[in-house]
């Protein structure tokens, strides 16, 4: 990883612990992580990798013979492993369990803003005060949920803990009855959770089949005045599709992530008051970045010590993962 990303996620004390478990073998200073990476790992059996690796792909490993585990302090290692990983047999595993957590709150509290149609209300400050009735609460209110991923999970248990007394609908093909209902929500198809949903929030992985998953034919069953909020992927939801509904005023949008990332400069759904754009705040922030170090080492830690490891990510699992 870069300096200033590493000086975050391993702070003094956790590169003493690191320090604790492995000898920690320098990277070049003063040069590009990307050139000076297979140097790097000349000598290395663990890569303690985060955001801004460049990708393990085959030429890289080749300079890497001894490397047998990539501990990664982020979320996804999609960008990172590539076929030549599994085919050496290499351990991976992810911080995503830690970065999940602070994805969690985030969706949360957008889903109790979008509860209240804030961004709108927000925008009418001054016409329409003072506004009453216009659902400005949660009681009651209809939540989808798209994806029951570990983050889709936990959304679902902040909104039963909520006084709101949200109604949650919840659309995942791998979800069975049983398990829906010990999450404590119905399972529906997802034509039924769009037209029940006064807010949808995606927490689906970006796969080949959830590309698009929110088209402008599932965009228009939502009921007007609903909203979306969007803490996964871009892609899943159609950009042009959105841009229309939100531009119609029938829809409001609650988007951490687009498609593409970043927006183009001057695009109309950055334009739109009735739109809360986020550049991708939603995971692992300041402070709460060391989580994500502190998860790695303990990886590490358990890696010499020839436990499993809590994040571990294969082949087959990164296939359904974000």
């Amino acid at each position: 990883m870069s300096p200033d990303i590493a000086g975050m996620i391993l702070p003094q004390e956790l590169r003493e612990e690191l320090a604790a478990y492995v000898r920690v073998l320098p990277t070049p200073a003063g040069t590009e992580v990307h050139a000076s990476l297979p140097d790097a790992l000349a000598d290395a059996e663990v890569l303690f990798s985060s955001w801004g690796c460049p990708q393990l792909t085959a030429e890289v490993l080749a300079r890497a013979p001894r490397l047998r585990a990539v501990m990664h302090a982020a979320g996804t290692v999609k960008p990172l492993v590539s076929e030549a990983v599994w085919e050496r047999g290499i351990t991976v595993s992810s911080a995503a369990d830690a970065n999940a957590g602070p994805v969690v709150s985030y969706a949360a509290a957008l889903i109790t803003l979008a509860a209240r149609r804030t961004i709108t209300m927000a925008a009418g400050y001054a016409a329409d005060w003072p506004s009453v009735g216009r659902r400005t609460g949660g009681d009651g209110l209809t939540v989808g949920i798209i994806g029951a991923s570990r983050i889709g999970r936990g959304v679902i248990t902040e909104l039963a803990r909520s006084d709101a007394d949200y109604r949650v609908l919840l659309n995942d093909p791998l979800v069975t009855d049983k398990e829906a209902r010990l999450l404590g929500v119905r399972c529906v198809e997802l034509d039924e959770l769009c037209r029940r949903s006064a807010v949808i929030s995606v927490h689906a992985p970006l796969l080949p089949e959830t590309r698009g998953l929110l088209d402008a034919a599932k965009l228009a069953l939502l009921p007007d005045g609903a909203a979306l909020i969007n803490t996964a992927r871009g892609p899943i939801v159609d950009t042009e599709a959105l841009t229309r509904e939100c531009a119609s005023g029938r829809l409001e949008a609650y988007l951490d992530v687009t498609d593409p990332e970043p927006l183009p400069s001057g695009h109309p759904l950055a334009m739109l008051p009735n739109v809360l754009l986020t550049p991708h705040i939603a995971g692992a922030q300041g402070t709460e970045v060391q989580r994500l170090g502190r998860y790695a080492v303990a990886e590490v830690a358990r890696w010499v010590a020839g436990e499993p490891l809590l994040g571990e990510v294969t082949r087959q699992l990164l296939a359904r993962l974000a």
